[in-house]
């Protein structure tokens, strides 16, 4: 098992130049990009209050960068089915495309290195990747 740790760290070392990448290039700022990612995994929604008391922030500071987003389509503001008072915010595809490009990269998986492999090598990773994905699914 500390062999896999090790080669993971590794691995994670390696790939930090791929991964600052598309974080270097983008306009967000860090706490955009955090709150867009809470917003992309919120199943139903996020609401602005939610929003705030999550990141100890003033409801007029979130709404300003709630706005900021907004404005950049990265997310849209919907009248809640249930209660008409309330404002959900839901990802956007781009906003849904955003977070994948830049927070859920696997460039250790990209194809430049996948086109290395061998058959064998791919098809030992694929059973690995199908395993480690199961055990993530079942809740604990």
């Amino acid at each position: 098992m500390s062999s896999i740790e090790a080669l993971s760290i590794a691995i994670t070392v390696r790939s930090i130049p791929r991964v600052l990448e598309p974080l270097m290039m983008t306009d967000l700022t860090i706490q955009q990009l955090k709150v867009l990612t809470v917003v992309v995994t919120t199943d139903g929604g996020a609401t602005g209050a939610g929003l705030a008391q999550a990141f100890e922030v003033s409801m007029p500071s979130m709404s300003k960068l709630i706005d900021r987003l907004a404005a950049a389509e990265l997310i849209v503001r919907e009248e809640d089915r249930v209660d008409h008072r309330v404002r959900r915010i839901h990802a956007t595809d781009l906003g849904r495309a955003v977070v994948r490009e830049l927070m859920a990269a696997r460039p250790e998986l990209g194809e430049d290195v996948l086109l290395r492999l061998t058959q064998a090598e791919l098809e030992a990773l694929e059973t690995g990747l199908r395993a480690i994905s199961r055990e993530l699914r079942e809740p604990r």
